[in-house]
């Protein structure tokens, strides 16, 4: 029960406690007036009848008595009335039973006992005693003005208490809303809000309250804050070329081999390898602040060209050399993307330079290399950088390396067929286990069981992701493969109560889809295994719709499904974001995992995440695990679950 509902029951008994004691004390003081009453109208009818019969009574006219004290017997407020001689003698007697109003409850007659007195008046005649007259008054009367005088205060107790409650309850809702926002606010620190109060209460007590608690509320978020600045630092530190800002090498390296040698799922790719010509001679001639200047300028080009691909993969290898891997650009496109990205290199060197003299020639070579699912990080590097020694070669802004002119002939056969799997819904679903640590460590059922969609090809054989998902991409049909993929999902957790929880990544396109929104929320409202699955999203997705998926995300919640961020850790924006967002869980991005058991850098940054992901009452998960050494440093490291092949490769999903 709530204060003020406390305070408003303890005001409200304290009301019926007065009422009791005031109807006490009533019933107490109007039973002595109605009785001094009831003794004084007997005492006035025994001296009026004593008066009146005393002719009768000398004489002993029983008969003259009688018709007498029945006359007065029918004003019905009477008990008793006896008539004595001199002697003693009764005359003439008469009673009746003591009537009470029908409207006086028979409780209250048992509760409250009034015995009316018997007032006695002797009977003179010709100056001498000739007999007395006894008289005792009804009580229903006495009952009956009681009654309803105590009835009276009940309904007018009544009233002056519905006004007295809503009154008090008006103004304690008034004094005590300062305690309503502390509830609110330590609602909101359990959840990692941050929220405070700008109106300070009067009182003194409450305005304590208050403000301990906002300080309170600003020392969590100070040191939530310092954390993450903490950790964006560690990541500056081991994973961000200090110079231009951008992933380094081996951040940029294992981005690479992450995507291409393990998940294979970057599809058709063209990666951009380029080499800031003779950087050593330009130090000398242009001095190393214009140097670092021209760095920083070629660093932004590539980054503003890396933001018009939804995912993408940019860093700086060496001093010189720079990377960028995109989605497949066909030739007229990469031609103009190559020149206009040139061009503009070649306008900032020559503002930069000024009348500084310098040999003629490209300031930048680009070698250039394309990727399908079969390729190789490894490899892809190794194209680009023949492709770029042809380019410095023949001093040219850029070189391609091979050709790609049977990939570009049956492109268009292949993107007929994905259209046709996806749009027909033949689809098929695998899934990759993810094993709890910690309390259930040594288990054999895994937390839970990430979907993996694929498709067969033309000539019946499975497809990795990376062979579909860029075209399924380009021809807008991601949202068509989420819809299949999650009704296929809802349709075996139907038909398999007991297959535990399975998780599915939602692509950026479906969360943005008002469409899609409001079919999934149809579709999960009243579905009795919506509970089955968890709802995955990447890092980059949520942070570019950051607004649609907190709404998404607040849908989810209303239907209790799980919410995870995938590919955690990578994105440069940082993470500042989870308290807000407020995930079930995070899978930490598999290119942090992949050498953790060989770089410290990798292990101390990892359980960061993990520590900011715990106080945030986060689970964390890792990917990419496929080796014993990795789980053994993981667990040390307290992670919530792992997912790799070292649990098993993906497989059907059995029906």
């Amino acid at each position: 029960m709530s204060l003020v509902k406390q305070l408003g029951a303890a005001t409200f008994a304290v009301l019926i406690l007065l009422l009791l004691g005031s109807a006490y004390l009533m019933s107490n003081s109007s039973k002595t007036m109605l009785l001094n009453q009831l003794e004084s109208h007997g005492q006035d009818a025994a001296t009026h009848l004593g008066l009146y019969l005393a002719p009768s009574i000398a004489a002993k006219d029983v008969a003259g008595i009688e018709t007498s004290v029945n006359a007065i017997f029918d004003s019905g407020f009477y008990q008793r009335i006896d008539i004595s001689d001199g002697s003693g003698k009764i005359l003439f007697s008469k009673t009746t039973p003591p009537r009470i109003d029908e409207n006086v409850p028979a409780w209250f007659v048992d509760l409250i006992e009034i015995t009316p007195p018997q007032m006695t008046r002797d009977v003179s005649h010709q100056w001498s005693k000739i007999g007395s007259v006894h008289v005792q008054s009804r009580a229903g009367y006495a009952y009956s003005k009681l009654w309803q005088g105590i009835q009276n205060t009940l309904i007018w107790f009544g009233i002056l208490a519905a006004v007295s409650a809503i009154a008090i309850s008006g103004l304690l809702l008034y004094i005590l809303r300062p305690l309503k926002g502390v509830e609110e606010q330590a609602e909101a620190l359990s959840e990692k809000r941050f929220i405070e109060q700008s109106r300070i209460p009067g009182t003194r007590e409450l305005k304590r309250v208050v403000n301990a608690m906002n300080q309170m509320v600003k020392q969590v978020r100070l040191m939530f804050d310092e954390q993450s600045r903490h950790i964006e630092e560690l990541r500056r530190t081991a994973y961000q070329d200090s110079l231009t800002g951008l992933p380094n090498q081996r951040a940029a390296e294992a981005q690479l081999a992450e995507r291409l040698d393990y998940r294979q799922d970057f599809g058709n790719g063209t990666l951009l390898y380029l080499r800031i010509t003779d950087l050593a001679n330009l130090n000398k001639d242009l001095g190393m602040e214009k140097a670092s200047n021209f760095i920083k300028v070629v660093g932004s080009k590539l980054e503003r060209l890396s933001q018009d691909s939804e995912q993408s993969i940019l860093g700086r290898l060496t001093g010189a050399d720079f990377i960028l891997l995109v989605h497949r650009l066909d030739d007229d496109n990469l031609k103009r993307t190559v020149s206009q990205l040139c061009s503009d290199i070649q306008a900032n060197f020559e503002a930069l330079s000024g009348s500084v003299v310098i040999e003629k020639h490209w300031p930048v070579h680009i070698g250039v290399s394309h990727s399908n699912d079969m390729t190789g990080s490894n490899q892809l590097l190794t194209e680009a950088r023949l492709a770029l020694s042809e380019a410095e070669e023949d001093d040219q802004n850029y070189a391609i390396y091979g050709s790609d002119a049977k990939a570009l002939q049956d492109s268009n056969a292949w993107h007929q067929h994905v259209a046709d799997s996806v749009s027909q819904a033949q689809i098929f679903l695998q899934t990759l286990p993810l094993m709890g640590t910690g309390a259930s460590h040594g288990s054999t059922v895994p937390e839970q069981q990430e979907l993996l969609a694929r498709i067969l090809d033309q000539h019946g054989t499975p497809c990795t992701a990376g062979e579909f998902l860029s075209v399924i991409k380009e021809l807008g049909l991601m949202v068509m493969l989420d819809r299949a993929v999650i009704q296929r999902a809802l349709e075996h957790a139907s038909q398999n109560p007991k297959c535990g929880k399975l998780a599915i990544n939602l692509s950026a396109e479906a969360v943005r889809d008002q469409d899609f929104i409001g079919w999934f929320k149809t579709l999960v409202s009243d579905h009795d295994y919506k509970q089955h699955l968890h709802v995955e999203i990447s890092e980059s997705a949520i942070l570019n719709n950051l607004d649609d998926v907190r709404v998404f995300r607040e849908l989810l919640k209303e239907n209790a499904m799980e919410f995870g961020v995938d590919n955690f850790g990578i994105h440069p924006a940082g993470f500042a974001y989870l308290y807000n967002l407020q995930p079930d869980y995070i899978k930490i991005d598999g290119s942090l995992i992949r050498k953790i058991d060989q770089q410290a850098e990798d292990r101390f940054f990892v359980s960061s995440l993990i520590s900011i992901a715990h106080s945030l009452s986060i689970k964390a998960y890792a990917e990419h695990i496929e080796r014993e050494t990795q789980l053994n440093e993981l667990n040390q490291l307290q992670i919530d679950g792992t997912q790799g092949w070292l649990h098993g490769k993906p497989e059907a999903l059995e029906n």
